[in-house]
């Protein structure tokens, strides 16, 4: 089955189609790593796009019960150079394709991603379909030029409900602002107690559960468009831990004065090196974010720069002055990728573990 993809600028890539039949619109956007694909498809980050992968074969290790980051993947489309019909590898219990199908998300493989790649690298990430072959394509590009992405990706990727996952160790309450389920194992595998709220719940709700230190989680989407986080941000900074990640890290910073903006083409994959400035260390990271704090804005903050991107110099890691707050850009979590920096889990442990010492000296 043929099918084309086409982007607003008026270029298109003709392909094969797989997956789920029916049109997929969204932000096309790349990510590089070579391996992951599962997790990358169940990343709540990927809210509305369309992913296209860089590396050349997808789908060869299927699908399993054990890699997803989340039950229910949210972008709107998959993009691949080759896509492995023939699934081998002993956890596979369906193959992309039939996940994709079961998701109703729409695939398209035979394009040159090369190209794609180069054109996303210059002239920055865009709107583009996946339509099955039609007569009237003109009418397909009116289509794509009429529809206005949504701007509530973390209204509809956060849980709607608390729940909460016994441990007995800290108590750490996570706000979800579309959460991967590595950043609630890493938890977990320091014996963690830990509650999972909404995005929207305020101050007031989260200190009611006595947290040892809070978590902002990573999401899709511009920061600003939850900005009305911030009051709950100020609210409990300076009274628990915070850690963020990701979405949670922009959050933070916005709430503490700091600006954002968007990226050309944003940083996606699970190869990107970062260097901690205290140790002058370098990480090699997993990351997914359209968005990125300005270094020049943290002049006038509480807020001190920790990590940087060797690739571009933008910011990756921050902390408070005062606050026992800090947060990354990337995932410590990996999921997939390396894991050079998952001892950031251990470094919160202890910050809750130091804080609560100092407020019972105080007591």
């Amino acid at each position: 089955m043929k099918r084309l993809l086409i982007l607003e600028d008026g270029t298109y890539f003709e392909g094969v189609g797989f997956g789920a039949p029916g049109i997929g619109t969204g932000e096309v956007v790349f990510t590089t790593g070579m391996s992951g694909y599962q997790e990358v498809l169940t990343d709540p980050s990927f809210k509305g796009q369309m992913i296209m992968f860089t590396y050349p074969t997808i789908g060869n290790y299927g699908i399993n019960r054990d890699d997803f980051e989340s039950m229910e993947p949210s972008c709107n489309g998959v993009i691949v150079k080759d896509y492995a019909r023939v699934a081998s590898n002993w956890r596979s219990k369906m193959t992309l394709d039939e996940f994709l199908k079961n998701k109703k998300i729409p695939g398209i493989s035979g394009i040159d991603t090369r190209a794609l790649t180069r054109k996303l690298r210059e002239s920055g990430t865009i709107k583009g379909s996946i339509i099955d072959v039609v007569n009237d394509i003109n009418h397909e590009y009116d289509q794509l030029k009429a529809t206005v992405l949504p701007n509530n990706q973390v209204h509809e990727v956060s849980t709607t409900k608390a729940y909460h996952i016994p441990g007995v160790g800290k108590n750490v309450v996570v706000v979800d602002y579309g959460m991967k389920q590595s950043i609630l194992r890493e938890l977990v595998a320091r014996k963690c107690g830990v509650t999972v709220v909404p995005y929207h719940y305020t101050a007031e709700q989260i200190l009611e559960l006595a947290p040892d230190g809070v978590m902002l989680s990573n999401g899709p989407g511009d920061p600003k468009d939850v900005l009305k986080t911030s009051s709950m941000i100020l609210g409990i900074q300076g009274k628990v831990p915070i850690f963020g990640i990701c979405l949670g890290h922009q959050l933070l910073s916005l709430s503490n004065g700091a600006d954002t903006f968007k990226l050309k083409y944003g940083h996606r994959g699970s190869n990107h090196p970062v260097k901690e400035i205290a140790s002058n260390q370098v990480y090699f990271t997993s990351q997914n974010h359209g968005y990125a704090v300005s270094r020049d804005s943290l002049d006038t903050t509480e807020l001190m720069l920790t990590h940087i991107e060797i690739n571009d110099g933008t910011v990756e890691g921050i902390k408070h002055k005062k606050y026992p707050s800090f947060s990354v850009q990337f995932h410590p979590d990996a999921a997939p990728g390396p894991h050079d920096a998952v001892s950031l889990f251990d470094e919160f442990v202890e910050l809750m573990e130091t804080w609560g010492i100092k407020n019972a000296e105080k007591k």
